[in-house]
């Protein structure tokens, strides 16, 4: 027996054993094996099955997505995060209707060809939905062969890339290559973890360089860290009788096109003097603060963000500006907004006083 056939075997044999009962296994339709994808690219499947549920439910077909608005779409992604993964959702779903008449392409050619499709996703869903014998790598994957192999190669270096993905495939079950895939990132996501892995339970052992080498806690390698741009946000807090503003994002920073409270940004920490001299500066007039909270932290992949909200009141002759949106209080859950604003902006924080 090949080593190739061998490691399909153990680990497939083991998913079916172990998988978990998640509602998109149950089907070889692309639309919800895409859509659950897409979803769990950066979020836990924990998380992120109550957002696939939500989907299903309101757009059970792709024809369904396609016909939403951005801002639904949106709505319905908030607290997601990496919200062009929403956007490339919906301009696919409008591909796969107005370009292949409904139908999902099934050919790698064609599921690159949808927005916001790579080779993961490419490989997740012709293996499951279409039987294309395209090897899945993502980071459960990257780390099950890792250590299976020894590789110490980095994996977020080119070379680690190719190396890491010509092995998956060569490794692939041609004959069943959905299951083999789910089987390879189950096992890294509930076995092969990247602390404190479960080898005793592990079908590779028997054959897992790691393991035999003590390698399990090194493997798999970076070369290094992205550099983490710090970011200090001031987002007033504006009362009128009318409602609160917001500002709709542009397209080029993070949380584009979702709504935010007017903001302030700055290289630093800002006090009530700094702060009532640039809101002046911007806005003449007698701004009061009232008071304010935070700064809080609030991570992004590659960015920290120190949040800080200032409740404060306008002049009251303040023009409103032509980018704010006066909204009602009672209508703010209508607005796709950043999960920190989210979080703010609750019912009971609009309470009238």
């Amino acid at each position: 027996m090949s080593s190739v056939s061998w490691f399909s075997q153990a680990v497939t044999a083991w998913y079916h054993l172990h998988r978990r009962p998640l509602p998109w296994r149950a089907t070889t339709d692309p639309y919800p094996v895409w859509l659950s994808e897409v979803i769990l690219q950066q979020t836990r499947v924990d998380q992120g099955m109550a957002y696939w549920q939500r989907f299903m439910e309101r757009w059970p077909t792709v024809h369904d997505l396609a016909a939403a608005s951005e801002d639904e779409v949106l709505r319905a992604w908030q607290g997601l995060g990496y919200y062009s993964r929403a956007r490339n959702l919906l301009q696919a779903a409008r591909q796969v209707v107005n370009v292949h008449g409904g139908q999902f392409p099934a050919s790698a050619k064609g599921l690159l060809g949808l927005k916001g499709v790579g080779p993961y996703i490419a490989a997740a869903v012709g293996s499951i939905a279409f039987d294309l014998p395209l090897a899945v790598v993502d980071g459960n994957v990257y780390r099950v062969l890792a250590r299976f192999a020894g590789i110490a190669t980095p994996i977020d270096s080119t070379e680690g890339r190719r190396e890491f993905q010509a092995l998956a495939q060569r490794l692939l079950d041609h004959a069943h290559p959905g299951d083999h895939n789910q089987a390879v990132m189950e096992l890294g996501a509930l076995v092969c973890t990247p602390r404190r892995p479960a080898c005793a339970d592990c079908p590779l052992r028997p054959k897992c360089v790691a393991h035999a080498t003590h390698r399990i806690e090194v493997l798999p390698m970076k070369a290094g860290r992205t550099k983490v741009r710090e970011r200090h946000l001031h987002f007033l807090d504006i009362r009128l009788e009318q409602g609160t503003p917001l500002q709709k994002r542009g397209p080029d920073d993070i949380w584009a096109g979702l709504f935010q409270l007017p903001l302030i940004e700055s290289d630093g920490r800002l006090t009530r003097p700094a702060l009532l001299r640039r809101l002046r500066a911007i806005h003449p007039g007698p701004w009061t603060i009232q008071e304010h909270t935070g700064p809080a932290t609030h991570l992004l992949s590659h960015q920290r963000l120190h949040i800080t909200f200032w409740r404060v009141s306008p002049p009251r002759d303040l023009p409103i500006p032509t980018d704010w949106t006066v909204v009602p209080l009672d209508a703010l859950d209508h607005h796709a907004l950043p999960r920190p604003l989210e979080r703010y902006l609750t019912p009971s924080t609009h309470r009238t006083e």
